[in-house]
């Protein structure tokens, strides 16, 4: 194998759907698509001076009016989706990353939302600003679940994402 073939990132979601009596309602795994300006942000704060980003936070997609991902969607503009704030927490939640180890890097431990109403969720995406609806930070990635996500109020969604080279 030539070294040019092991370069390529690719990340996944691991998303597990528990409900107030600690049983596990649904669970899926997912890939991500990296944004442009993830990829950009990558080479910025890798080969040239951009700022680093030592926070990412997790977030999720609405499934309400939901019409398509774009590899040019931004936090400011990403007109195929909205945020959903579906969940109990006053931001988003911090993905916080383990060390790299065999060309991987995944959660240290869940991510996990407490869902506080009924909702439909499409997706998941991770940016570098935790202002829950906000607009503002690099978006790193956006995901799709393989079949829409029921929640109620009381679930919790536990989040892992993973990342590979």
């Amino acid at each position: 194998m030539k070294l040019t073939d092991k370069a390529g990132l690719k990340g996944k979601f691991g998303v597990q759907c528990i409900d107030a009596d600690g049983n596990i309602k649904w669970e899926q795994d997912f890939p991500n698509g990296i944004t442009d300006v993830g990829i950009a942000y990558l080479l910025d704060a890798g080969f040239d001076d951009g700022t680093k980003s030592t926070t990412w936070y997790i977030g999720l997609i609405d499934n309400a009016a939901f019409s398509a991902l774009a590899a040019a969607d931004t936090m400011s503009s990403h007109t195929g989706w909205a945020e959903s704030a579906a969940y109990g927490e006053t931001a988003r939640v911090t993905w916080t990353n383990g060390a790299t180890s065999s060309r991987t890097m995944t959660n240290a431990s869940t991510s996990d939302f407490t869902m506080n109403a009924t909702a439909t969720i499409k997706g998941v995406f991770i940016t570098s600003n935790n202002t829950k609806s906000g607009t503002t930070g690099t978006l790193w990635s956006t995901a799709t679940f393989s079949s829409n996500a029921s929640v109620t109020n009381g679930d919790t969604l536990k989040i892992t994402y993973t990342i590979n080279g």
